[in-house]
């Protein structure tokens, strides 16, 4: 990632980067003409430098704007917006002026959904504040959003953090918010899934195409790592930073994307890959980005609405155990209010 984010270790004489992101992703009610593309690139700029990254470069389809950043990627569609940032970043330091510039710029005066979430930093004490502790996060989504909901899963090496609006199913919370929206009316949600691959402790042989030493360029990473065959028919926007490290976002006509962040230093090499592609089973997707990356363990996130198509794949998860050559540690099943959830840990067999 970016060169100025690498912490060098004087004691252990090693570089650390925090290649583990913070994800928000917030979905505005459907309003007449309100549009976020409408939000210039200025405008996004003024919003990143709250955060700490800049914009590198751009690409878009019909449906959605894609940004690759200084520390990873955002998106912006007609009513949704992602940012997905790494290294010692605030993303939620920004969110007061996004849901301005939404309103002021965009037309989208009201908030349907919000999803935050990362995995355990490797190093929390680096980060800001809020950064520096879930508890601060929720606290300050908490002052922008009313009452939400957090969640920790896993085991707290590995554990990943979530935060929503979206109650459990069943209960009273679930009960009221469903009454609420038929009462007013509220439009339905779109289709919507998203599986997110966590990977850590990769094949050192497949870090180093990640590096200026081995790889001329980002298309020539792209290419020796087959990236570019992880989902056939992506728009790839990639970039290879110096001395290491690299982004890329991938975009297609009907809407989805997937975008993949790699830290290679040895001491900390992580990899992120996350799409909302729209698959009835990840099992084929799943092989690729492991064949690809070879990590030593992973953590596995599937979200979806119950009429993606995604939906199947996130029950059908629910029963491996075993997945190309890993060994699930760790799973935990939740049913939202208008959402599945499924999060598993997997290590390479045998562990």
């Amino acid at each position: 990632m970016a060169e100025t984010e690498i912490i060098s270790n004087s004691d252990s004489n090693d570089q650390f980067f925090e290649g583990v992101e913070k994800l928000i992703e917030i979905w505005f009610t459907p309003a007449k003409h309100a549009d976020l593309r409408k939000i210039t690139r200025q405008q996004w700029e003024s919003v990143l430098k709250i955060v700490r990254c800049e914009i590198i470069s751009f690409t878009q389809s019909e449906q959605v704007d894609a940004y690759v950043l200084s520390e990873s990627s955002m998106f912006v569609s007609r009513r949704r917006w992602i940012l997905k940032t790494c290294g010692t970043t605030t993303p939620l330091r920004c969110v007061r002026a996004l849901l301005a510039l939404a309103r002021d710029a965009a037309g989208h005066a009201r908030v349907q959904n919000v999803f935050y979430s990362r995995r355990q930093f490797a190093r929390p004490h680096r980060q800001l504040p809020p950064h520096d502790h879930f508890d601060s996060e929720v606290e300050l989504l908490d002052s922008f959003f009313g009452d939400g909901r957090a969640y920790i899963m896993g085991p707290e090496e590995d554990c990943w953090y979530l935060y929503t609006l979206l109650p459990l199913e069943g209960t009273v919370a679930a009960l009221e918010k469903e009454h609420r929206e038929a009462s007013s009316g509220c439009e339905a949600s779109e289709p919507d899934q998203t599986i997110e691959i966590l990977m850590s402790e990769l094949d050192p042989e497949v870090m180093d195409i990640f590096t200026r030493a081995h790889s001329e360029n980002a298309a020539q990473a792209t290419k020796e790592s087959g990236i570019d065959e992880i989902i056939p028919g992506m728009l790839i926007d990639d970039y290879l930073f110096d001395p290491c490290g690299y982004s890329m976002n991938g975009v297609a006509k009907d809407g989805s994307y997937m975008t993949i962040h790699i830290t290679p230093e040895r001491s900390c090499s992580y990899v992120s890959f996350e799409s909302n592609v729209a698959v009835r089973e990840y099992d084929a997707l799943l092989a690729r980005v492991l064949a690809a990356f070879r990590p030593q363990r992973f953590v596995l996130t599937v979200f979806a609405s119950p009429d993606a198509p995604g939906a199947a794949a996130t029950r059908q998860l629910k029963q491996f155990s075993a997945l190309c050559g890993y060994e699930q540690k760790e799973a935990q099943y939740c049913r939202f209010s208008g959402y599945e959830l499924h999060y598993a840990l997997y290590n390479k067999f045998p562990s």
